[in-house]
């Protein structure tokens, strides 16, 4: 049952949750065990910068059900295979049926890739360059509220980190879809108040250590 004032809804055995997944079960699973638990790995992190800019006028569910595909069309995208693509792998990939097949998301993936390898050495690693972007409390609301997440689809913090991806040469990196992928990463925790897996996320990022 969903509750359209709060953005919440209760499944059968009473389990409260954010509205978006609806009843899909592999929607449900990704808002229960992976959508904002904190993630540091550079191949998980470049995985859904790509898979965020591949959603960019689609629904995520539609890149959800195409997520094995995509791993195996990129390499579970291992950056350095990934970024050592070429244009016979595109040519190949617009083919593939089983992803998104637009040209220029796919040879965006290739591009982000390389620009990846030289954020690495000279950051570090994406998680330290990325973790870097995270709010401050000062920034969040004190409610995370349906009507404040309607209102939301970016923040001053996605914006500057879209800007600064852009002038790196990175591509399919605007600040809605970067908010988005904040989202998914944990830098921010948007399971709306009274969601069952609120508290544990913020659980979980209180015991995460941040990479530097």
């Amino acid at each position: 049952m969903a509750d359209a004032k709060s953005g919440l809804i209760t499944d059968e055995v009473g389990t409260v949750r954010c509205f978006w997944p609806g009843e899909d079960q592999q929607y449900l699973t990704y808002h229960d065990e992976e959508w904002g638990v904190p993630e540091d790995s550079d191949q998980r992190l470049f995985e859904k910068v790509c898979l965020e800019g591949f959603q960019a006028g689609l629904s995520w569910i539609t890149i959800l059900r195409k997520r094995e595909n995509f791993r195996d069309a990129f390499h579970d995208f291992e950056i350095e295979k990934v970024a050592a693509m070429g244009d016979a792998d595109i040519e190949r990939l617009v083919q593939n049926a089983g992803i998104i097949r637009h040209r220029g998301k796919i040879k965006s993936t290739i591009n982000n890739a390389r620009k990846a390898i030289e954020m690495v050495e000279s950051e570090g690693s994406l998680g330290a360059y990325f973790w870097r972007s995270e709010p401050p409390t000062s920034e969040r609301p004190g409610e995370l509220t349906y009507d404040w997440m309607r209102a939301n689809p970016i923040s001053p913090r996605s914006t500057a980190l879209s800007k600064d991806l852009k002038k790196r040469g990175w591509s399919f990196v605007g600040p809605t879809t970067m908010y988005a992928f904040m989202q998914a990463m944990g830098m921010v925790n948007d399971h709306i108040e009274g969601c069952t897996c609120r508290v544990d996320i913020e659980r979980k990022r209180s015991e995460f250590t941040r990479p530097s």
